[in-house]
Order: structure tokens, then sequence, then C-alpha cells
């Protein structure tokens, strides 16, 4: 698909100019002509244009916020609820939107549906504001008449998702403080406080005197970084640079996963989310009337861990041979039990949407629980590691001069 800009006139005589997404220039005039538009001036976007590179994409984030899309989700499921035309629904969200990203992305939506494409195709030309769950949901509330119903579901997941993300982040975020000044008060102390002090205990002892060895360790690591800080930083900002290219690699990605899924702590988090992410949308989907195999294939998708996405579609080339999903679950380590016996019980009764929502409703407390055990135990313990620096430190300063007032004496 290629973008174009075009100018055109209305019924009024007055001139319409906006951009396109279509396959090439006979679709836009095609698409133009059905909005009753005639076409004037049509020319193809530069890859500059494409890109979005301008001074208000520098000075406005073009990410859009969870919150604004749960407030649009909302609005747009109790518009269309109530009998407002789809367009005008859009139009006037479009118009009072908060969201600078949003509203520009529902101006080229409203094009695309005025031209004739459906909600959900329209949105899938936004990934980075409606991913797969959110398109194919609308998709399937398109299909069935219940787009009103469906966009309820998808604000609810949305709010559940994203409350999960705030908890991690806050959980995280004390943790991420402590690291970074141990970082740099340790960097600072090796470069400005260590010298200083080692050129006064030579000054005191004399250049032969015999320091403690913790002394002599502490001087040689701030003589190495003194002496090759130049070095050394273009280093380290070079290996973490390369590193997060490196996971974000397939193989790399995927290792990393494979890391986190073993590390003590951290892994159970990880796991309940996934569980909880996953039993979440693949009710959402399935109360949304997708077909089972597209509802694994869409949740795959948006797990958020490459392991869990192996194993979701390694369950879907099972079900497909006619194996029933819970059995398929229940012989993989990744689940616990519960999960299998629930999903058992939702095929047995035909309510599978609805018991996996009682199983995202447990996982989701659970994950509470685990973060607040998990912060538990990071505070305290990023506590003492500052502690132990800062003890190191004044060990190998009163060491030494402890010995030379015994000398003294």
């Amino acid at each position: 698909m290629t973008k174009f800009s075009y100018i055109a006139l209305n019924d009024a005589r007055k001139a319409v100019t906006g951009i396109t997404e279509q396959a090439d220039r006979a679709s836009v005039i095609a698409a133009l002509r059905k909005q009753n538009l005639r076409p004037i001036s049509i020319k193809e976007t530069s890859s500059l244009a494409i890109s979005g590179f301008s001074l208000n994409n520098l000075l406005n984030s073009n990410k859009v916020k969870t919150d604004h899309l749960v407030m649009f989700t909302r609005q747009l499921s109790a518009m269309v609820g109530a009998g407002v035309p789809l367009l005008r629904a859009l139009t006037s969200l479009a118009d009072h939107s908060e969201s600078p990203a949003l509203k520009a992305i529902l101006r080229t939506v409203i094009k695309d549906v005025e031209g004739g494409s459906a909600l959900g195709d329209a949105l899938s030309k936004h990934p980075k504001a409606f991913n797969d769950v959110y398109v194919n949901m609308v998709r399937a509330g398109e299909t069935a008449g219940i787009l009103d119903d469906i966009l309820k579901r998808l604000a609810l997941q949305q709010e559940k998702s994203a409350t999960i993300r705030k908890k991690i982040k806050s959980a995280m975020a004390y943790p991420t403080v402590l690291i970074f000044i141990t970082i740099v008060a340790f960097f600072g102390l090796m470069l400005f406080v260590i010298p200083q002090i080692g050129k006064i205990l030579t000054d005191i002892g004399g250049a032969d005197a015999e320091l403690p060895g913790i002394t002599q360790f502490m001087l040689g690591i701030s003589a190495l970084i003194t002496g090759f800080w130049f070095v050394i930083f273009p280093l380290i900002g070079g290996g973490i640079y390369g590193l997060l290219r490196y996971i974000k690699t397939p193989l790399g990605k995927s290792q990393f996963h494979q890391i986190i899924l073993k590390l003590p702590g951290i892994k159970t988090i990880v796991k309940k989310v996934a569980i909880a992410r996953f039993a979440r949308t693949f009710s959402a989907l399935m109360g949304a009337g997708v077909a089972v195999l597209e509802c694994l294939s869409v949740t795959a998708r948006s797990l958020g861990n490459v392991v869990y996405e192996k194993a979701i579609v390694d369950a879907a080339v099972e079900v497909k041979n006619g194996k029933p999903l819970s059995v398929v679950i229940s012989e993989n380590p990744l689940f616990p039990a519960i999960v299998a016996q629930m999903l058992s019980v939702g095929e047995e009764t035909g309510q599978t949407d609805m018991v996996l929502v009682k199983v995202a409703d447990f996982y989701e407390e659970e994950v509470d629980v685990a973060i607040e055990g998990l912060s538990s135990i990071i505070e305290p313990t990023m506590i003492v590691i500052m502690g132990s620096m800062v003890g190191l430190i004044a060990a190998s300063v009163m060491s030494p001069i402890a010995g030379l007032a015994q000398n003294i004496k």
C-alpha cells in the first residue's frame, strides 16, 4: 500500500485535502468518488512524509497512551450502542480527543471508512495503536453485529492489562533508582574521593608505607578507572547498547526470555503475567466469536514472552489435528494444572470464555501478591548492597589510618 496526498472538491465546491493509503492512483480516485469528492490533484507522498518526520512529531509523542485508548473504546462503545452512526461517532471522538496522536489516526480511519473499508480493516493500518487483539475483536464484532458489546470487552481487557503494567513498573521504580544511585556513587567515589584519600595516606605514611590489602585493592580500581575512563565508559555503553540490540533479535529475545523464566522470584511473576494475559485475551476473543485457531494465533502474539508464544503456537497445531486444547495445555509444564482443568470445564459446558475470565482474575490477583513479595525482598537487598559498598570504602580508608595511628603511638 502507498500513501497519497490529494486535493479534491466536495459538493459545495470547497477544497478538501488529506492523505490516504491505497494500492494505486486509480484506487484513490475510486475512494474519493465514493465520498462524493472530485479529485483535482493526487500525489504520492515522499518517504520523508511517510516516516512522519517533522518538528511536530519531535515535540509530540506519536504513541497513543493506554488511558486515551481505553477512553476512546468506552466512548465509541456507548455511542454505537446508543444508535449513533459509526462515522458520526468516530468524527465526534476525533474532534474531542485529548491525544494528538489518536486524533491524527482517527482522521485517517474516518477517511478509510468513508472510502468503504470496514472499521477493523481501517484500524489494522495502525498496529502501533491498535494491536492484533483489538483489530480481530472489532472485526468479529462487526461480523456478528455486536460491536458495542465487543468494545466494552476490549476496554475492560485494556484496563486490566494496563493495571498489571503499572503495578510492575511501580514495583521496579524504587529498585531501579537505587541501582542507578549505587552505580553513580561508586564511580563518583572511584574517580574523585578515593584518589584524594590515597594521596593523603601516602603523604602521611610516606611513599614506602605498607597499606592494607583492601586499601590497595580499592586504590588499584580507582587508578584503573581514573587512568582509562575514556576506554571503560565507552566499552560499558557499547556493551549495554549491543546487549539491548541483541535482545531485540529473534534469537536474543528467545534466550533472554528463557533466562527470565529461570530467575528466582522474577520467573514467578513472569509466568503469572503470561497466564493472566493468555486467559484474558483468549476469553475476550472467544466471547467475540472468533474461531479457536485464530484465537490461539492472536493470543500467542499478545503474551509478551517468546517461550509462551511458542507453546501456544504448538498448541494450535495440536488443536488443528483434533486434540482438545485442555489436554494440550495439561501436557505443557509452563501452565499450572488449574488452567487445564478450567479449560476442560469450559469445553464441557460451552462457556470457555466465562471460565477463563475467572482464571484471569485469579492470576491477576496472584500477580499483585507476587509483586508485593518481590518488592519486599528487593528493597532491603539493594540497601544491603549499598551499605556493603560504603562499608568496603570506609574499611579501606580506616584500616590504614588505624595502622598509622598505632605506629605513631
